[in-house]
């Protein structure tokens, strides 16, 4: 199954420029697995060192929010992530 996953233009450094990368997975985490699998570096960004997603980062599927079950949330072939990064600090 292939999903497409939208990278926020701050994080495409870690993608070479594509702003979308095909990945596969049956749930958000599993294609965001599939994205740090095919590009590694880009995991420090998304998650932190015990594995949990970062609080500035925001997933849609499909344009509808995955709050509060984000890397649980189910995809389906043909399905698009959207991952936004939030703005933090003051």
């Amino acid at each position: 199954m292939t999903v497409i996953l939208h990278i926020h233009p701050t994080h495409r450094v870690f993608t070479g420029g594509s702003d979308r990368v095909e990945v596969q997975g049956q749930t958000v985490g599993a294609c965001l697995d599939h994205l740090t699998d095919r590009f590694p570096d880009i995991k420090r960004v998304l998650f932190s060192t015990s594995g949990e997603l970062l609080k500035n980062i925001d997933l849609y599927v499909n344009r509808k929010s995955a709050y509060p079950e984000e890397l649980d949330t189910p995809v389906s072939d043909g399905d698009e992530i959207y991952l936004h990064l939030l703005l933090t600090g003051g």
